[in-house]
């Protein structure tokens, strides 16, 4: 498996770029963000890569930071999903809104990516939000995750405890808190 290529940009597009490795050019695809924070022709980069293999087609997909890359190897871990739709998904969202769309399973941040219908938003949330960790998440989604939680555990819908929560003010931490300031705004 190629993991990483580090080399000399020889053209690129929105596309792909051709990256010349010690005398090799490869061909690999790249997500409208990579594009847009490419160095110029001619500049050294280091590109982290997926080798993309079925029955008749090999392809390099790149990015510039093993995050994006994680997130394009679990888009296309679903079925339904190739790289090139894995791609438009990157290209039109940021993966911090993609994590959050995911986790508060809000499909129609999903649906306004081309191609992608609300069936296959709800199934990209539901095989999804297990694999994606708290950690990777970060502190924010899992103390809301867990505000939700106690939320729907006290008798209220997923979709009031998650419009409640965005209410309360992020300066307030911890489950406890933010959980008692929701409770207070639902009863005024």
């Amino acid at each position: 498996m190629i993991y990483l290529l580090k080399g000399i940009i020889e053209s690129s597009t929105e596309k792909h770029v051709i990256l010349d490795v010690g005398g090799v050019g490869y061909k690999v695809y790249i997500s409208g963000n990579t594009f847009k924070n490419l160095p110029k022709k001619g500049e050294k980069i280091k590109l982290y890569t997926h080798l993309y293999l079925r029955e008749n087609i090999m392809e390099l997909y790149g990015f510039l930071n093993p995050e994006e890359l994680e997130i394009f190897e679990l888009l296309i871990s679903i079925s339904g999903i190739g790289p090139k739709g894995a791609l438009s998904v990157l290209a039109v969202v940021s993966i911090d809104t993609l994590k959050k769309a995911i986790v508060n399973e809000e499909s129609s941040i999903l649906t306004k990516i081309s191609g992608i219908g609300e069936k296959m938003a709800e199934k990209i949330i539901l095989e999804l939000k297990n694999k994606i960790s708290d950690e990777f998440l970060g502190k924010e989604v899992s103390v809301d995750s867990e505000a939700i939680d106690a939320l729907m555990g006290l008798g209220y819908k997923l979709k009031e405890a998650r419009e409640i929560l965005k209410k309360v003010p992020k300066e307030i931490e911890g489950v406890e808190n933010r959980v008692r300031e929701a409770l207070k705004l639902l009863g005024k």
